[in-house]
């Protein structure tokens, strides 16, 4: 068994070639395209230097310029595993399902999805937090004679004799699915050293456990290392490897290591055609583990991953509880599995679905009879007071922080999330004058907000997010229905910002925003820069272009765009590299 002092007496292995490159690169805090490293420490850039390229991309910032024919190549940036691709690929690599990322700090934002390569700088910190993780996951791994037999079955009744050679074949299975790619000369060599390291004073599970304590810390494993091969036709480019193209394939798709179907096409040369990738993204989206990253993606683009920790104040809103709250993400979640991967879906009718799912205790909650049990089943919409997504109680409650609804938070949102027009927060003077209003200033919220659309400061960023937030006002701070505020009726009109679509209530705003492009363009950019781990600058104006395209060309339906986001040139072509 592996024990503490045992672990301990193999730390000084961690001064081995392996350990320097996990020096360099992981607690160095390497970010950005393959070369760059940057540390905590490390002083600014000088503001006259050339911007980097990871900010400004590889392509023209004019869409019109995407049409000469050209190809242009996607950013390659080193990309750090999140949490969430950690804990996959633990489970898949070694068998640990207890998700032991969750114990790492947060990701920066970023993009949205905490996966832009470009905010996942590594602290030391951080750095120490994974090599305590490592630990624990190796522990787990070599606990006990069943535990290491899952790592090869010669280590399920080892003999002294044998124990280097099990070793060497434990080392030759693992390691190359730790680093997704064969092994390069003398590497299996070095780990083999780590192992005599661990071994040392010790026993067999340790050396084994100091061997996947180092793996999980290697660069080659926390990293998606992309090197590139020359593009035989054009040599100002180079393509992702074939074990590169299904590392992309199997994080964009399933958020973990590629399968034995994709390592096994990247060694036959399958990967190196857009034809050959659109084979294996079909069939990887009829793996449930696709369903998994759609769910991760909609937890990060909505506001519905911490329902289950909201408060409201029960005597305003009796029936609401934590695990109402719990109860509405998983509504939302099965309304986007269900259109998705059953209806074969569009954004549009994903918006615009008549149907929601409920179980008893939730039906009860909305107040809709003839639901009983706690299984999760279709039900048909009062139309009249809802329709898809935006209008469910968990997209209502989570786009309010208190109490009291705020129309410009959930105008905000609508702009934010769903048409991608940044609002700026404002500073200074103007945030004094833009604080939520009292709550007994006015009967309504639209009586309490409409001062901001008044001021002619405030109404430059206002005029566009008050009328989609007025028209939400028929839902309350938990997402119920209503026609009154205080006994006052709800003026719920308003209006889709940038068209000339004005609206009547909820029902009628998202039917406006369901026929509106720039919803349609903003879902699919946020599925490409999620997909590429990176937010798109200027200069991915083609890659913006080319996935927004496609998705229209598709009818907008959801389960296309992902395979449509392997075929664009930025998935298959990077940058040649500077000598």
């Amino acid at each position: 068994m592996v024990r503490p002092s045992d672990h301990e007496k193999a730390r000084p292995l961690l001064g081995s070639r392996l350990a320097v490159s996990i020096a360099l690169i992981v607690a160095s805090g390497c970010t950005g395209d393959l070369g760059g490293f940057r540390t905590e420490d490390s002083k600014p850039n000088d503001p006259n230097d050339p911007p980097p390229t990871s900010t400004t991309g590889t392509g023209p910032t004019d869409p019109a310029a995407c049409e000469d024919g050209t190809v242009y190549p996607g950013r390659a940036p080193l990309r750090r595993l999140t949490r969430f691709e950690y804990n996959k690929t633990v489970r898949d690599l070694l068998g640990d399902t207890t998700e032991p990322a969750i114990s790492l700090p947060s990701e920066d934002v970023g993009n949205g999805f905490g996966n832009d390569a470009d905010t996942l700088s590594v602290s030391s910190l951080l750095a120490e937090q994974l090599g305590t993780v490592a630990e624990g996951v190796a522990k787990r791994a070599t606990a006990t004679p069943e535990a290491l037999a899952k790592l090869d079955p010669c280590a399920r009744s080892v003999t002294a004799e044998g124990e280097e050679a099990c070793a060497r074949t434990i080392i030759e299975r693992l390691a190359p699915l730790a680093y997704r790619r064969p092994l390069a000369a003398g590497e299996a060599d070095e780990l083999l050293a780590l192992y005599s390291a661990g071994r040392t004073d010790a026993s067999f599970d340790v050396g084994i456990a100091t061997v996947i304590e180092g793996l999980l810390q290697s660069p080659d494993f926390l990293y998606r290392i992309e090197f590139g091969a020359p593009d035989p036709e054009r040599s100002e480019l180079r393509r992702p490897t074939g074990d590169e193209m299904a590392t992309r394939l199997s994080y964009l798709l399933w958020g973990t290591m590629p399968d034995e179907d994709l390592r096994t096409a990247a060694q036959a040369g399958e990967l190196s055609t857009k034809e050959g990738v659109r084979a294996h993204a079909e069939r990887m989206l009829e793996d449930p583990r696709s369903r998994t990253t759609v769910r991760y993606f909609f937890d990060n683009l909505l506001p519905i991953s911490s329902l289950a920790d909201l408060e409201r104040n029960a005597e305003s809103f009796p029936t609401f509880t934590r695990t109402i709250g719990s109860l509405m993400h998983e509504e939302t979640q099965r309304l986007l599995d269900h259109e998705i991967f059953e209806e074969n879906g569009t954004w549009a009718s994903i918006l615009t679905a008549p149907y929601t799912f409920m179980n008893g205790p939730l039906a009860a909650f909305y107040g809709v009879s003839g639901v009983t049990g706690d299984e999760f089943q279709r039900v048909e919409l009062d139309t009249t007071q809802r329709l898809g997504l935006l209008t469910q109680a968990g997209m209502m409650a989570g786009t309010t922080h208190s109490n009291n609804t705020n129309p410009v938070v959930r105008g905000a949102f609508v702009l934010d999330k769903l048409m991608c027009q940044k609002i700026p927060l404002p500073t200074g003077d103007i945030l004094e004058r833009v604080k939520p209003p009292d709550p007994y200033t006015g009967a309504t919220a639209r009586d309490r907000f409409s001062q901001h659309s008044k001021d002619p400061v405030c109404a430059t960023c206002h005029q566009f997010m008050d009328p989609v937030g007025f028209a939400l006002e028929n839902y309350d701070a938990v997402g119920l229905f209503r026609t009154t505020e205080n006994d006052v009726p709800i003026d719920a009109s308003g209006g889709v910002p940038g068209t000339d679509i004005k609206v009547n209530g909820p029902v009628e705003l998202v039917q406006g925003l369901a026929q509106t492009e720039a919803v349609q363009n903003c879902f699919a950019t946020h599925w490409a820069e999620y997909g590429y781990g990176l937010t798109l600058r200027a200069g991915d104006a083609c890659t913006k272009k080319a996935v927004t395209d496609a998705f229209k060309a598709s009818g907008y339906n959801v389960k296309q765009l992902l395979i449509e986001l392997t075929q664009t040139d930025a998935f298959h072509y990077m940058a040649a590299q500077e000598e």
